[in-house]
Protein backbone atom coordinates (compact mmCIF):
# COMPACT_ATOMS: atom_id res chain seq x y z
CA UNK A 1 0.00 0.00 0.00
CA UNK A 2 0.96 3.78 -0.73
CA UNK A 3 1.18 5.95 1.88
CA UNK A 4 -1.74 7.47 0.38
CA UNK A 5 -3.77 4.43 0.76
CA UNK A 6 -3.47 4.30 4.43
CA UNK A 7 -4.83 7.95 4.74
CA UNK A 8 -7.74 6.95 2.24
CA UNK A 9 -7.83 4.34 4.70
CA UNK A 10 -8.16 6.32 8.11
CA UNK A 11 -10.63 8.85 6.58
CA UNK A 12 -12.89 5.64 5.30
CA UNK A 13 -12.89 4.75 9.24
CA UNK A 14 -14.16 8.13 10.04
CA UNK A 15 -11.51 10.16 10.52
CA UNK A 16 -12.00 13.89 8.75
CA UNK A 17 -8.53 13.74 7.98
CA UNK A 18 -4.82 12.15 8.44
CA UNK A 19 -1.74 12.57 7.59
CA UNK A 20 1.78 10.11 7.88
CA UNK A 21 4.38 11.60 8.84
CA UNK A 22 8.02 10.11 8.91
CA UNK A 23 9.59 9.90 12.50
CA UNK A 24 11.33 13.80 11.40
CA UNK A 25 8.03 15.19 11.15
CA UNK A 26 8.53 15.26 7.43
CA UNK A 27 5.29 14.81 5.42
CA UNK A 28 4.90 11.70 3.66
CA UNK A 29 1.13 12.17 2.67
CA UNK A 30 -1.93 13.78 4.04
CA UNK A 31 -5.74 13.58 3.22
CA UNK A 32 -6.69 16.88 1.54
CA UNK A 33 -9.15 17.57 4.44
CA UNK A 34 -5.66 17.52 6.99
CA UNK A 35 -3.16 20.25 5.58
CA UNK A 36 -0.40 20.56 8.15
CA UNK A 37 1.30 24.35 8.08
CA UNK A 38 5.33 24.62 8.23
CA UNK A 39 7.13 23.43 11.51
CA UNK A 40 3.79 21.65 12.50
CA UNK A 41 5.58 18.00 11.66
CA UNK A 42 8.64 18.38 13.55
CA UNK A 43 6.93 19.92 16.58
CA UNK A 44 4.78 17.22 16.58
CA UNK A 45 8.04 14.80 16.26
CA UNK A 46 9.56 16.43 19.08
CA UNK A 47 6.38 16.38 21.30
CA UNK A 48 7.08 12.45 21.07
CA UNK A 49 10.69 13.47 22.43
CA UNK A 50 9.28 15.07 24.96
CA UNK A 51 5.87 14.01 25.98
CA UNK A 52 5.25 16.30 29.27
CA UNK A 53 5.03 18.90 26.69
CA UNK A 54 1.90 17.93 25.49
CA UNK A 55 0.17 18.87 28.44
CA UNK A 56 1.80 22.07 28.87
CA UNK A 57 1.53 22.93 25.45
CA UNK A 58 -1.02 21.29 23.37
CA UNK A 59 -0.70 20.33 20.07
CA UNK A 60 -1.14 22.16 16.95
CA UNK A 61 -2.21 20.79 13.84
CA UNK A 62 -3.28 22.44 10.68
CA UNK A 63 -3.36 25.54 12.40
CA UNK A 64 -5.99 24.10 15.25
CA UNK A 65 -4.80 23.95 19.02
CA UNK A 66 -6.05 21.10 20.33
CA UNK A 67 -5.56 20.21 24.18
CA UNK A 68 -3.43 17.42 25.56
CA UNK A 69 -5.07 14.91 26.87
CA UNK A 70 -2.37 11.92 26.87
CA UNK A 71 1.15 12.28 25.72
CA UNK A 72 3.64 9.52 25.65
CA UNK A 73 6.80 8.18 23.60
CA UNK A 74 4.06 6.17 21.63
CA UNK A 75 0.85 8.41 21.29
CA UNK A 76 -0.45 11.63 21.96
CA UNK A 77 -4.06 12.71 21.67
CA UNK A 78 -5.55 16.30 21.69
CA UNK A 79 -9.14 17.11 22.31
CA UNK A 80 -10.55 20.07 20.59
CA UNK A 81 -14.53 20.94 21.47
CA UNK A 82 -16.08 17.88 20.23
CA UNK A 83 -13.68 16.53 17.98
CA UNK A 84 -9.88 15.83 18.52
CA UNK A 85 -6.84 14.47 17.51
CA UNK A 86 -4.96 10.87 17.80
CA UNK A 87 -1.16 10.32 16.74
CA UNK A 88 0.86 7.44 16.91
CA UNK A 89 4.64 6.99 16.52
CA UNK A 90 6.46 3.78 14.60
CA UNK A 91 9.74 3.44 14.57
CA UNK A 92 9.92 5.24 11.20
CA UNK A 93 6.61 7.27 11.07
CA UNK A 94 3.63 9.53 12.85
CA UNK A 95 0.11 8.98 12.13
CA UNK A 96 -1.94 11.70 12.54
CA UNK A 97 -5.78 11.25 12.25
CA UNK A 98 -8.45 14.31 13.09
CA UNK A 99 -12.00 13.25 14.19
CA UNK A 100 -15.30 14.91 14.90
CA UNK A 101 -17.78 14.64 17.02
CA UNK A 102 -19.29 11.63 14.67
CA UNK A 103 -16.65 9.51 16.01
CA UNK A 104 -16.42 9.02 19.76
CA UNK A 105 -12.40 9.86 20.92
CA UNK A 106 -11.88 6.09 22.05
CA UNK A 107 -12.75 4.65 18.61
CA UNK A 108 -10.68 7.18 16.88
CA UNK A 109 -7.81 6.29 19.31
CA UNK A 110 -8.08 3.11 18.21
CA UNK A 111 -8.45 3.44 14.53
CA UNK A 112 -5.04 5.09 14.75
CA UNK A 113 -3.31 2.76 17.04
CA UNK A 114 -4.50 -0.01 15.04
CA UNK A 115 -2.60 1.43 11.46
CA UNK A 116 0.67 2.44 13.49
CA UNK A 117 0.53 -1.21 15.43
CA UNK A 118 0.20 -2.73 11.19
CA UNK A 119 3.05 -0.89 10.49
CA UNK A 120 5.15 -1.58 13.31
CA UNK A 121 4.69 -4.92 12.75
CA UNK A 122 5.55 -4.65 8.94
CA UNK A 123 8.78 -3.01 10.30
CA UNK A 124 7.53 1.07 9.77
Amino acid sequence: MSWESYCVQLTDQGMVGAAILGADGSLWSSSKTLALKPGEGPALANLFKNPSNVFANGITIAGEKYMGIKGDQQSIYGKKGKGGIATAKTGQAIIVGRYDETLQPGNAANIVEKLADYLRENGY
